[in-house]
């Protein structure tokens, strides 16, 4: 299971918020090797005035912080960070205007199908990965 949350900082049509989505969604499955359907994506436009964001980047600087079971070993964290960048570079955000943040947490902490620790039901992927 992952859930995904992108931050930009600038303006996006309804195109552009859904191919950030998608590209999002896409780097998830292929690096993490989660169910098509598991990885919940949103995506929130703040207003620049706003945020204090780092010195170098531009209008279209974009954190992508995903939660994620403890478990992935450096090698699909890597795949990830490859692929999620990729993609965005693709949709035109420059590579230096692109910080992911991984937040892990242990498994017992997700409350799933009906509020069951996600310990007791069958995840259908494999976490260690």
């Amino acid at each position: 299971m992952a859930i995904a949350r992108i931050e930009v900082f600038s303006k996006l049509d309804a195109r552009q918020r859904q191919e950030h989505l998608n590209a999002v969604h896409a780097a998830l499955v292929s690096a993490l090797m989660v169910p098509d359907n598991d990885p919940t994506v949103s995506i929130t436009e703040l207003d620049p005035d706003d945020v204090l964001r780092p010195g170098g980047v531009t209008s279209q600087f974009t954190i992508v912080q995903v939660t994620l079971f403890v478990g992935r070993s450096i090698e699909a964290k890597r795949a990830l960070y490859q692929a999620i960048c990729s993609s965005l570079v693709a949709l035109g955000v420059p590579p230096n205007d692109i910080l992911i943040v991984l937040v892990e947490t242990p498994i017992e902490n997700w409350g799933v199908q009906g509020g069951t620790p996600a310990t007791e039901v069958n995840l259908d992927f494999q976490v260690d990965i």
